[in-house]
Parts: C-alpha cells; sequence; structure tokens
C-alpha cells in the first residue's frame, strides 16, 4: 500500500502557483513550507505538465496503468480486425475473386 502524501494535493497546488506567479521563489517557498527546492521543482514540472491531477498522482500523472495499457493494446487489436474484415467484405460485394458478387 503506498503511504500517504506527506503534503496535500492543495497545498501543493497552492506553492506551485504562488512559484509560478512570481510571488515567491523555490527557495522561499522551500523554507517557508519546510520542503526542498528540488520537490518544489518536480511538484512544478508535474503540474505543467498534467495539472492538478500531476500533483495528485506525481510521477505517474499521463502514464497509463498496467490495466489501462492493456486494454489501449486490445483497442487497438480490435481497431486492426475490424479494418480487416471492412476490407474482406468490401472485396466480396464487389465480386472479388472468390466474391459474391453483390452490392
Amino acid at each position: 500500500m503506498a503511504r500517504p502524501p506527506k503534503h496535500p494535493v492543495d497545498v501543493k497546488l497552492k506553492i506551485v502557483l504562488s512559484v509560478l506567479r512570481g510571488e515567491s521563489t523555490q527557495a522561499e517557498a522551500a523554507r517557508r513550507h519546510g520542503v526542498s527546492e528540488t520537490s518544489i521543482g518536480k511538484w512544478k514540472e508535474q503540474f505543467l505538465l498534467a495539472g492538478r491531477q500531476g500533483l495528485q498522482h506525481g510521477d505517474r500523472a499521463g502514464k497509463p496503468t498496467g490495466s489501462e495499457a492493456r486494454l489501449i493494446e486490445e483497442v487497438d487489436d480490435l481497431t486492426r480486425a475490424l479494418g480487416e474484415a471492412h476490407v474482406e467484405l468490401r472485396a466480396l460485394k464487389r465480386g472479388g475473386p472468390h466474391g459474391l458478387g453483390f452490392r
């Protein structure tokens, strides 16, 4: 089980927005909130790449989970199979080599 984040998403968001607005530097925000500048830099990057959800999911933001990756692969396979079936059906309708020649 993953450990709970030390800082809630709302706090991270507030810190990142403060830095992006120029209200404070990363160093100032780090000292004020007791975190490293590196953490704030990572949060900022995650936010810029994936918004609030990026802060919530950290390094996993934007990357499909194992089950999502399997579903994406399955959709690709089914799409390919549908395309092949469509081509075969058109050939049959047009009276291809062994086609029925109906329209």
